[in-house]
């Protein structure tokens, strides 16, 4: 529920600051089937960006909700060559992607998680070429947001204008109500970095995780890890940011040096399905325990997913103060939600968290530290009274954040 004229600003501002579209350059789209009006808007400035080519990649997740009730599980987990090729051709074609996440949360509740899970960890199987690319910065890619009617629902459940009221909180995050949003992203984009800039000159060995709600936690920092921000330099040279809103810094953490317990902050959608209220128990990396009063079986099924998805892959610092945090809205969606709130990642670590990891081995990677995973999956730990202090290899103790937010 944009109108034309905040279309063409959001399909501006994605192509120019998150993919940063070159002359001569495809252009994928992944879009809800339903905002064909986006696609149109999206396909009209790419052109007038330059693009060589758009190519339009139309997501149903009611008719996936059919396949998934219909179909058996070993049918669905048969990932055609066909969709593995045109991932693939992508980064063969050095093509830029923007995937519009936009999905109802709980679309597949009525679904048994066993069956999503083993669809989920299928297709992660047969994209991981394409999916380390873009974990490695191997193409420019971009997340971003667009308000649907059944998302709007799970968002605001008692407004009869929920969607309108969805599209002013994603206009807002976006800074597409200000009258210059590519400046307010440049300036943005500079607060983030002296953050990163802040971290990677301390190169803490560890930080310490502790908030009211039991989080206790001990995260070791990957050996040569290295903080990003906002803006990432893709490998041919170009910058990009590959999430729209973005509040965070990042790295990658040791997957043998975690230790302790934390508590999630707010719910996570994953595939379809919420999970909620959940406790993960770490020992030298490895997660040795969990529960959760919500979605229990999906989280099992995430942890389960394999070797890679029983350790961290991320660690990213984010104020309570940030845009997204003081909006109160808890948006079911983790692009929205993971900038409200300090997160780790189950899973993959990102090969650009590490000194010159985007051209390392896997055995590199993993001497090093560095987790991998065909998952990737941000979960919010952050609180009004988290606190968190990093420790340097000597010992030395500096606080970065009290009550939530930060003190540097």
């Amino acid at each position: 529920m944009f109108d034309k004229e905040i279309l063409r600003k959001f399909a501006d501002l994605v192509l120019s600051i998150g993919v940063n579209l070159q002359k001569g350059q495809g252009l994928e789209l992944a879009c809800p089937v339903e905002k064909r009006e986006v696609a149109e808007a999206f396909t009209e400035v790419a052109y007038s960006h330059g693009a060589k080519i758009v190519r339009i990649r139309w997501e149903d997740e009611v008719i996936d909700k059919i396949n998934y009730s219909c179909a058996d599980e070993q049918t669905l987990c048969e990932i055609p060559k066909w969709y593995v090729d045109s991932k693939n051709y992508l980064m063969e074609k050095n093509f830029c992607y923007v995937a519009i996440a936009a999905d109802d949360p709980s679309i597949f509740k009525d679904i048994p998680s066993d069956k999503i899970a083993a669809v989920a960890k299928a297709r992660s199987q047969a994209l991981k070429k394409f999916s380390d690319c873009v974990m490695a910065n191997g193409i420019r890619w971009c997340v971003v947001s667009v308000p649907t009617p059944s998302w709007a629902k799970q968002v605001f459940p008692d407004a009869k204008n929920a969607e309108e009221l969805l599209a002013k909180a994603i206009i807002k995050t976006m800074r597409l109500d200000k009258d210059n949003p590519t400046l307010e992203w440049k300036k943005h984009i500079e607060t983030l970095d002296k953050r990163a800039e802040f971290l990677n000159k301390h190169a803490f060995s560890y930080l310490k995780f502790k908030s009211k709600n039991g989080t206790d936690l001990l995260v070791g920092l990957a050996d040569e890890h290295v903080w990003l921000s906002a803006k990432e330099k893709a490998k041919d040279g170009v910058s990009f940011v590959a999430n729209m809103p973005t509040e965070e810094v990042f790295t990658a953490p040791h997957k043998d040096r975690v230790d302790g317990v934390l508590y999630s902050s707010m719910p996570l959608c994953e595939n379809g399905q919420i999970i909620d209220d959940f406790k993960i128990t770490f020992k030298k990396g490895k997660i040795v325990d969990f529960s959760a009063k919500k979605g229990y079986a999906t989280l099992k099924n995430l942890i389960e997913t394999d070797q890679g998805t029983r350790r961290l892959g991320e660690v990213a610092l984010i104020g309570k103060n940030s845009p997204i945090a003081e909006s109160k809205i808890l948006f079911f969606n983790t692009l929205f939600d993971e900038n409200a709130s300090c997160h780790l990642a189950i899973g993959k670590a990102y090969p650009t968290n590490i000194k010159n990891g985007e051209n390392l081995s896997k055995k590199e990677l993993k001497d090093l530290g560095a987790n991998d995973s065909i998952e990737h999956v941000d979960f919010m730990i952050g609180t009004n009274d988290l606190s968190v202090i990093g420790v340097k290899k000597n010992g030395e103790e500096i606080r970065l954040f009290n009550d939530g937010e930060w003190i540097i």
